[in-house]
């Protein structure tokens, strides 16, 4: 299915049955609605009755949600991205006092599959590739890293030669993010239908995934982070009002 393009350019995918279902139990806490609540909140979103439970059964045969005894509810795969998008919208950081987090893979005669997971994890935890092998961020974010990191990897606390803006912008396209985070704000701002509305959000989650969440002196001016968070907040607050009201409905 294709994406439409907006007057800036940017591009939205349709949120499928599925993607629709999925937004809207990632941001409902705790992740678990009853069936029929489901059916009527994604009618919503231009989904039919049919569609959704159809939808709905092939997500349980394929592990996305588990059936309880009062509905659906996320998968344990599926909390963990639960909680890295909650992560994205309220990032931990501390005082950063010039320290980069230094990752040094050290595991040798890893196969493909094993080394597009380590990099895709290693991007997850918001660090970037300097070199091959070689992975770091400044030290701003209050977060551990997963254990199993220590067999595949060196851990370091290192303060590069160049000069921590420059290495930065070297590191991740950071005017490409903000052009980007708003063009979100801005078709987020135009959509009016409920499923425009759900697309342009979706877009923006994924987008604050990739945000690198950096020490606010290594960032451009009118860096946008902040706003598309707030934006998101407001819209999650909305929907959670939403799904507390169709709970009330008999």
């Amino acid at each position: 299915m294709s994406g439409s393009r907006a007057p800036d350019g940017l591009t939205l995918r349709p949120l499928s049955a599925r993607s629709v279902v999925l937004s809207l139990l990632l941001g409902t806490h705790p992740p678990e609605l009853p069936a029929r609540d489901l059916v009527r909140l994604v009618a919503g979103f231009d989904v039919g009755a049919s569609t959704a439970r159809a939808a709905l059964s092939r997500m349980t045969s394929a592990g996305d949600l588990r059936r309880t005894d009062t509905g659906y509810r996320l998968s344990e795969r599926l909390l963990e991205r639960q909680r890295r998008q909650d992560e994205a919208l309220r990032p931990h950081t501390r005082a950063w006092e010039g320290d980069w987090e230094t990752l040094v893979i050290t595991a040798t005669g890893r196969g493909p599959a094993a080394r597009a997971e380590l990099r895709s994890a290693l991007t997850a935890l918001r660090l970037a590739e300097l070199r091959e092998g070689v992975w770091l961020r400044p030290a701003n974010l209050d977060r551990p890293l997963p254990a199993g990191l220590d067999r595949v990897a060196e851990r370091l606390v290192s303060r590069p030669g160049t000069p921590a803006g420059d290495l930065a912008a070297r590191l991740w396209p950071l005017d490409d993010w903000a052009d980007t985070a708003r063009a979100l704000l801005a078709q987020v701002d135009r959509s009016r239908r409920p499923a425009d509305r759900l697309t342009a959000f979706a877009a923006v989650v994924r987008h604050l995934l990739a945000d690198p969440v950096l020490p606010a002196a290594l960032l451009p001016a009118d860096w946008p982070g902040a706003a598309l968070r707030d934006a998101y907040a407001r819209y999650q607050r909305e929907q959670s009002g939403q799904v507390r009201a169709h709970g009330t409905r008999t």
